[in-house]
């Protein structure tokens, strides 16, 4: 018997228990595809409109009526990015939300009330048992992901906005590519792991919101060290758009870097001589440009992915000890 045809009798059940969760979560990801759309569509109108009206946004022409029209636009393009970013959070929440599902009702709940036994006493073993607990969100909220995830890209990048989104925002760069993807397999393992381990609902649940929310800090936090910045140096800085500044600050003469704070507190005047008794003689800005936009989401999917194996290969074993 092969592992797929294996896992469908598993897997009908985990669907049956929670068909009411995934109705629910299947209309909300439909509703946010739709009105994505919709969004996208009306800020174009709005944005066609405005050129449409030979206006100016920085109100050069001197027109009062030009003035409100810009205004109105300006208000309205922010109004839908704001909207843009309330999904993208919305969508960053979601692993944590799923580890606690996964860790508390999904399998702990089974586990602290015993029904597990049922499964297990009709040819359907604790790997198999757990595989299909898996497997079943896994593949669901994958393809649910990455739907409205591509739909939000194409829906930010329809209209040219005053106010665009930078590739490295938090709120982009954890809803593009692949990293989604990697937090949202983190999480299903982990709230498996914990939901084994502790075997209680509320506690599971609780434990896998803190321990997924931190680590999707941690990674907010350390992502822009995953892969090795640029660096520009020099007396002046070529400051460039659309890159990502991971860190500024003075060069010695011997290349040794000081502090941005360096000098900071001195009046103007009395700088240059707070630079040469410091040997300071230009700049340097490590950054990232938008070319490292894919190093930087393969690197954090990958180490992702590895924590997301060794969880899932400790509840396994976990499982088959205290079952065997």
């Amino acid at each position: 018997m092969s592992t797929l045809t294996a896992l469908r009798g598993p897997a009908r059940v985990v669907v049956r228990q929670h068909r009411w969760t995934l109705w629910i979560a299947g209309g909300l990801a439909l509703l946010t595809v739709a009105g994505l759309i919709a969004l996208a569509l009306r800020s174009a109108h709005v944005a066609e409109v405005f050129a449409a009206s030979e206006c100016r946004t920085d109100g050069a022409d001197g027109n009062r009526e030009c003035m409100q029209v810009a205004r109105n636009y300006l208000d309205s393009m922010f109004t839908y990015r704001r909207l843009f970013e309330d999904v993208a959070l919305a969508l960053m929440a979601l692993p944590v939300l799923l580890s606690g599902f996964v860790a508390g009702p999904l399998i702990a709940r089974e586990l602290e009330t015993g029904t597990f036994k049922l499964s297990w006493t009709q040819s359907v073993s604790p790997a198999r048992w757990l595989a299909a607990r898996l497997a079943v969100p896994a593949v669901l909220l994958l393809a649910g992901t990455g739907v409205v995830s591509a739909s939000l890209y194409q829906a930010r990048s329809h209209t040219e906005s005053p106010y665009p989104s930078e590739w490295h925002a938090m709120h982009v760069f954890s809803t593009t590519g692949t990293v989604l993807a990697g937090h949202v397999l983190f999480a299903l393992c982990v709230g498996a792991l914990i939901g084994i381990l502790v075997r209680r609902t509320l506690l599971a649940l609780a434990l896998s919101v803190l321990v997924t929310g931190a680590v999707g800090v941690a990674f907010a936090g350390l992502r822009a060290h995953l892969w090795p910045p640029s660096t520009v140096s020099g007396t002046s800085l070529d400051v460039r758009e659309n890159i990502w500044w991971v860190g500024t600050g003075h060069l010695t003469g011997t290349g040794e870097r000081l502090s941005q704070d360096v000098c900071a507190d001195v009046s103007e005047s009395a700088r240059a001589r707070c630079f040469a008794d410091n040997g300071i003689t230009g700049h340097y800005l490590d950054y990232h440009p938008a070319s490292h936009f894919w190093p930087l989401q393969l690197v954090e999917t990958g180490i992702l992915l590895a924590l997301a194996a060794v969880a899932v290969t400790v509840a396994f074993r976990l499982l088959r000890r205290r079952t065997g």
